[in-house]
């Protein structure tokens, strides 16, 4: 067996989205692998069934979000085919797919209508030009991935697939959720921001709609921000935020126009899935509803009230019932992702991904005990046959700060895998404000970045130097996002690291919250006190630590300004610094940007460590 390489992110395929035909019996997943020669993500709909190689449905450059007919018959799809993404229908007796709809600015996901007649999306509205003047009002003028909005909104649209005629249901300044069937078919929810301050003060209600169009209706009130709602059946299942934006999302049906909570003794953040964040939407199993949400590292299913249906050490990406069964996708210490289906007495894996001929190192579990008596998880990936001895380690904060490290293969940060070939120990720690280990440790951090988080992410370093498994001389650290910030603060803070590689970084949290897409919600809701004590930049002038600051250049998340301060505070120092620009990349460059730039990515941090910690060894160079 070999081990990774850089160059396996082009082998690399990646299951998501998988939907289970009406009778359970077949599941259609998109497949997501890195194309060298277009420098692209390619994505296609694929088949598995029990008992067969899985197959390939379609064959466009970018298909995905696959969705079944009532009757199983016909599969809609969205293809994105040298413009904006339409949806097209595959009829699954044979023939080719056709287009449905030609928006000008492209279809959401398709969304059946419970008689099989029609298809609802959310899509964008509007006629930008891109040479006009921009003014705006509000704040959120621009969105991560998609850059100054110019009055652009998000309607629902209804398409008869007869004729393929299309009605826009909903219209005005807001922008409309995805779209979920009545019963009936005669309406359609949604979730909306209605308030006219909604820049400011957060909001999100369930609205319902004539499936002709007309004036939304709102079925919540303003004590919950409403994230998400799926009809399942005659029950309308909710996610959202109960008094505010912060803390775990819970689960709710909405009975009698009352929001009554599924889940509330689980202490678990619910997990709907999206881009870098795991989990999926809520479902309906019989009259259980069974919905995803992280405990410790691993995302798993639950049915409500908060029995754990699904578990093992596995990520849960992408869940769907029918017919008493579910199929879900999962990473795993050995893959990046499988298709599995289960009745809960037996499961069953329905494809094969992994890397062929491929051995991975297996992470292994520690909890570590801050100063305040705080458990914190970590994970430690090495060789077990490494020479015994102190190694060099690195220490890797993810972001969010509410997302979490998993001890599976996650297919983005393939470094990991390479630093513990060349006889690395690369550390991975959920410090308070980690989802996974209740609200408590989930808000532990809000109003003291930097501050209060801090000591969770010493302390195991500090452990491991003392067991003699880590290299006190031989030390890094890096992050991405929240990452990067702490990769900041912590340089700024101690001269115990060799070298250092933020990642989308954020070092001043004051011109962060005027420029970021997100901002004034960051002030507002999760740094909220003093932001000079919170921000790397105030002590900027305390960093000795070589840096490598990696930043997409078009990141409105944590827009490139924030790398350009901390490069140019260093640099005028004397500090060795280098600014790594992507051109295009969004914020989320290092998980879906252009596979050049994703393997750049991985590189550079690997050159980085070997520059500044001689000595250390790296895969195809002297230890």
């Amino acid at each position: 067996m070999a081990r990774l390489t850089l160059d396996d992110l082009y082998r690399l395929r990646i299951p998501s989205d998988p939907q289970l035909r009406p009778d359970g019996d077949a599941v259609a997943y998109t497949l997501t692998q890195a194309d060298p020669e277009s420098d692209e993500n390619r994505s296609q709909i694929w088949l598995a069934e029990p008992g067969a190689k899985p197959r390939r449905l379609t064959g466009g450059p970018s298909d995905s979000a696959p969705r079944w007919s009532p009757d199983g018959r016909t599969l809609a799809f969205l293809r994105a085919a040298g413009g904006p993404p339409q949806i097209w229908l595959l009829p699954m007796d044979g023939g080719e797919p056709r287009a449905l709809t030609e928006a000008p600015l492209g279809a959401g996901a398709p969304v059946w209508s419970p008689d099989g007649t029609a298809l609802a999306y959310s899509g964008p509205c509007g006629d930008p030009d891109p040479n006009a003047p921009v003014a705006d009002d509000r704040l959120g003028h621009k969105a991560d991935g998609s850059g100054l909005l110019r009055g652009l909104t998000v309607h629902v649209h209804v398409v008869t697939v007869a004729t393929g005629e299309v009605v826009q249901v909903t219209s005005g300044d807001f922008f409309a959720g995805a779209p979920t069937w009545s019963p009936d078919g005669t309406a359609l929810a949604f979730v909306a921001d209605l308030g006219e301050d909604r820049d400011l003060v957060p909001s999100g209600v369930v609205c319902s709609v004539e499936a002709g169009g007309g004036e939304p209706k709102a079925l919540t009130g303003p004590d919950t921000i409403c994230t998400g709602a799926w009809w399942r059946g005659d029950r309308l299942l909710v996610t959202g935020h109960s008094g505010g934006p912060t803390g775990h999302a819970r689960l709710f049906e909405l009975v009698g126009g009352e929001l009554v909570e599924l889940a509330g003794e689980l202490d678990r953040n619910v997990m709907v899935g999206s881009a870098a964040y795991p989990g999926g939407v809520p479902q309906l199993l019989g009259d259980d509803v069974v919905f995803c949400a992280r405990d410790r590292g691993f995302t798993h299913v639950y049915r409500a009230p908060g029995e754990k249906i699904v578990g093992g050490d596995r990520v849960v990406a992408g869940v769907s019932v029918a017919a008493g069964k579910i199929a879900y996708v999962a990473g795993s210490p050995h893959s990046a992702g499988e298709v599995f289906r289960t009745d809960l007495d037996e499961t069953i894996a329905l494809t094969d991904h992994a890397l062929p001929g491929v051995e991975l190192f297996t992470p292994s579990t520690r909890v570590f005990t801050a100063p305040d008596g705080t458990p914190v998880e970590a994970f430690l990936l090495a060789d077990p046959d490494r020479e015994p001895g102190p190694a060099p380690l690195l220490l890797d904060v993810h972001g969010g700060p509410h997302n979490a490290w998993a001890p599976v293969f996650d297919g983005v940060h393939l470094y990991h895998q390479l630093l513990a070939e060349a006889g690395w120990t690369v550390l991975t720690v959920n410090p308070r404000a980690s989802d996974g280990y209740g609200e408590a440790f989930f808000t532990g951090a809000i109003g003291a970045w930097g501050i209060a988080d801090v000591d969770d992410l010493h302390t195991p370093v500090d452990v491991l130097v003392a067991e003699g498994v880590a290299d006190p001389a031989r030390l890094a650290v890096t992050g991405y996002s929240y990452g990067g910030y702490m990769t900041c603060r912590l340089t700024a803070i101690t001269d115990r690291f060799a070298a250092a590689i933020p990642g989308g970084v954020v070092t001043d949290l004051i011109s962060m919250a005027g420029t970021s897409d997100a901002g004034y919600f960051l002030k507002a809701y999760e740094c909220v006190a003093d932001l000079p004590a919170q921000s790397p930049m105030t002590f900027v002038d305390q960093v000795v630590t070589p840096t490598l600051i990696l930043h997409g250049q078009d990141d409105d998340r944590c827009p490139i300004g924030q790398a350009e301060q901390w490069f140019a505070a260093l640099r005028e120092r004397r500090i060795p610094v280098r600014l790594v620009r992507y051109p295009g990349g969004s914020h989320l460059f290092i998980v879906n940007g252009r596979p050049s730039h994703r393997r750049d990515y991985n590189e550079r941090i690997i050159t980085w460590l070997e520059q500044w910690i001689p000595g250390a060894g790296m895969p195809g160079s002297p230890s």
